[in-house]
Formats: structure tokens, sequence, C-alpha cells
């Protein structure tokens, strides 16, 4: 296995520095029901301190790649029943626009945290955002509708390269006491690409059409591969694999699938986001309808909700450091809950306001479980992160179609129980983890496996 020059082997044990008295090697380690899918520790990581000049250009530089995916993956949202017309085709067939992107990314996802082993984390990502950019600049001139679907499951499928190779980065370059806030300004671009890309391609439709406003999309998303590829500095932490792998990927997998916490983690991810869709999904037809009876552009402004999610996910990140992931995380799917029933209000400002608990409650849960996937995976964290995106996506086009059942046989009421029910099972998932960490943190203080129980489990309770 060779390193390059200026790398340094990856760190199997990202909280050296809260533990450096204790041997990550200890026998003991496996005593602990969170401890990290761990390996032999070959040498002290060299983090990038919060603060400092490295870190801020980290932040900016992901923010940038949450900002240009999640853009090109839901610029067509809006666009929909503009592509409906322009191509002949029904409503529920022009949403395949979308679900295929979806669909194709969380599969993509689970193979780039492999893929980047060997590719490296900054290369896969860079060509990842220009390669869909790209295609989203060709995607207006193309007159044929399966043509067009094709390409965007292609693009799907390349900007699977981004979201789980971020968060690998991160927790392999960055100090786990200011994990959380790099990994909420990440999950914060994520939110913002998510509003432009349902926001302000509205507004440049209105004035442009819709084949301009899709291409100028693709060259916001170059712009920002730019400024990625210019902030970005090169991995200090990550040992290049070459070649792919099979048995050890395999390996890495299934490590992180029996560990006893890290399936908890992916399991939130996929209620949470499961709910978020199929809220956002469907509140559009029920506002269109009477007695509400809102425009398309007025229903797009009410993604502008998303700014909420951009500063909570930040707020959220902070929190976890001072006090713990387990209580910020209940909180947040507490919160958003609360949002999902204030949407049974027949009020329009009722609605709105759910609408923006919701969203914050999401975006709080969501950076605390993105975050600790990071610290509980302390190798291949790449696969780690992989397969809690799998379980986001797949929860997003899984959910948010069986919603569209609900809507049909229920109505809003029917769709907003289904919402619950999923962030109840999150909530389970939730405070089950934070009792683990609670139990882990009680056997330390009584001197039990206190090597096992790493800075990430008492930060936890």
């Amino acid at each position: 296995m060779s390193v390059s020059r200026d790398q340094k082997p990856e760190p199997h044990s990202n909280v050296a520095a809260d533990t450096a008295d204790n041997d990550s090697t200890s026998p003991q380690c496996a005593e602990s029901p969170l401890a990290s899918t761990n390996a032999q520790m070959s040498s002290e990581p060299v983090w990038i301190s919060p603060g400092s000049a490295a870190f801020r250009r980290i932040s900016v530089a992901l923010f940038l790649a949450g900002y240009a995916t999640f853009s090109l993956i839901y610029c067509v949202q809006p666009l929909l029943p503009e592509l409906a017309n322009h191509f002949g085709v029904g409503p529920a067939e022009s949403s395949l626009a979308l679900s295929l992107t979806t669909g194709f990314l969380a599969f993509a996802i689970l193979l780039a945290g492999a893929v980047s082993e060997a590719a490296g984390r900054k290369q896969l990502m860079l060509v990842s955002m220009c390669v869909a950019s790209i295609l989203n600049l060709i995607a207006p001139f193309l007159s044929d509708w399966h043509a067009f679907l094709v390409l965007r499951a292609l693009e799907g499928l390349i900007l699977g390269g981004v979201p789980a190779v971020a968060m690998a980065y991160l927790a392999e370059e960055i100090d786990p006491k200011g994990l959380g806030m790099a990994m909420g300004i990440y999950i914060s671009g994520t939110a913002i690409g998510g509003l432009s890309g349902r926001v302000v391609i509205g507004f440049l439709t209105d004035m442009f059409g819709w084949h301009t406003a899709l291409g100028a999309m693709g060259a916001f998303g170059l712009l920002a591969a730019l400024g990625f590829a210019v902030l970005l500095p090169a991995s200090r932490n990550f040992v290049r694999r070459p070649g792919f792998q099979v048995r050890y990927h395999l390996r890495a997998w299934g490590g992180h699938l029996k560990h006893a916490g890290l399936p908890y983690v992916f399991l939130i991810g996929a209620f949470a986001m499961g709910c978020f869709v199929t809220v956002f999904n469907y509140v559009g037809f029920r506002l269109s309808d009477e007695p509400y009876s809102l425009s398309q552009s007025q229903i797009g402004l009410i993604f502008v909700v998303y700014l909420c999610g951009s500063v909570m996910s930040s707020i959220a990140g902070a929190l976890s450091d001072r006090l713990g992931r387990g209580p910020v995380l209940v909180v947040g799917v507490l919160l958003a809950g609360l949002g999902v029933v204030l949407t049974m209000l027949d009020s329009l400002g009722g609605i709105i306001g759910g609408i923006v608990v919701l969203t914050s409650g999401f975006f709080v849960a969501h950076s605390i479980a993105s975050g600790w996937v990071g610290r509980l995976a302390e190798t291949s964290k790449g696969h780690a992160s992989s397969l809690y995106l799998l379980a986001y996506y797949l929860g997003s086009s899984i959910m948010g179609s069986v919603g569209g059942w609900f809507w049909d046989h229920g109505g809003w009421n029917a769709v907003a129980g289904f919402a619950v029910a999923l962030l109840f099972c999150a909530l389970l998932c939730g405070i089950h983890l934070w009792r683990l960490a609670a139990k882990a943190s009680g056997d330390r203080g009584q001197g039990a496996g206190g090597n096992a129980v790493k800075g990430e489990l008492v930060d936890a309770t």
C-alpha cells in the first residue's frame, strides 16, 4: 500500500486527541456497545483545527460542493409542469425527471465511497461536479423525452461522487472538536443548493424560459466546481488503495452494518428524509387547490424555508460539539414532528409555519446524524458515509412515492399521519443510540472498558 508524498496514513482513531493516553489497540475496544469500527492505529492524524485558515477554506469548498450537487439534483422539481407540457407527458411521468436522478444517486453513493478509496477524495468530487454540470448544460437541447430521462439518470449517477466522499473527507481531516461545525456548514450548503435549485430557477424560467434556466444552473455548478478546486486542500489523513478490491469493500460495508450503532444512524437518515420529501412532494397539491389556490411561483417561494435549514444545521453542529449528539438529535426529530402536525391546520399561515418548523427540525437531525457517522466509523469512512446516504436517498425515493398513496386515499391528514409515523421510527432509533452512548459513558465512569469508550461516546450523552 503506497502513500502519496504529501499524505499521511488514514487514522484508525479519529479521537486520538481526546484520549491520547489510551491505547486504541486494547482488546477492551470490543466491550463498548458503540465502539468504532476501527483497526490497528497506524499513526497520529494531522487534524485541521477550527478557526484555522485551512478550516475556513475547507468549509467554503465543501459548502460549494453541497450547493452545486443539490441545485443540480432538484432544479427540475419546479419545472415539472413545463416539462410535461413541452414533452407531452403526464404529471406522474414528468416526475421521473427527478425520481430517476435521486434513485440512481442512492446507488451511486454506495459505490462512490469505494471508488474514492482508489481515486482520491478531492479528485472524485471535482470530476463529479464538473461532469454533472456539463450534463445540465446539455439537457435543454434534447428534444426526446426518453433521452432527457437518460441524461437525468446519468446526472444522478455521477453526482453520487460528492455527498458520501464529502462526509468522509471532513471526518478524516477535521479535528473531532470541530467536526460538528464543519459538517453543519456542509449541510447548510446542501440546503442553499436545494433552495437555489427550486426557487432561483423558477424566477429564471419566468424571465428567460426553462431551457435557459436549466442551462444557467449548469453554469452555476461549473463556477462552484472552480471555487471548490481552488479552495479545498489535498487530503492529509487519507491512504489511497489502488484498484477495486472487492473483498476489502464488502468487508468494510459488512463491518459497518454489524456495528452496534451505525445501522440506527442509517435508519434515522432514511426515516427523516422520507418524511421530509413526502411533505414537500404533496404540499404543493394541497396549496394549489381550494381554498388556497396558490400559483406555482407562490408555491415555489415556500422553499425559501430552506434558509432555516441552512442556519439550523450550522447551529446544531456547534451545539452537538458542546452538548452531545444524542440530545440534539432527539430534539431535532421532535421539532420536525411538531412541524408536520402544524401543517394539518387549515390556515395558510399555520401550514407555512409548520413547514418552517419541519425544515428546521429535519436539518438539525440530518446534520447530527451525518456527523455521527464520521465519529463512529473510524476506518473506511467513505463506506460508512455511502451506506448512510444510500439509506437517506432510498428513504426519499421509496417513502416519497408511498406518500402518494396516502394522498390519493386520505388527503393531507393521511400524508401528515404517514410522515409522523416515519419520524416516530426515527425517534426510536435516536433514543436507542442515546441510551447506548449513555451506557458507554457510564461504563467509562466505573472504569470498565475505559479504553474503548472514545471521545465521541462521551460527547453523545
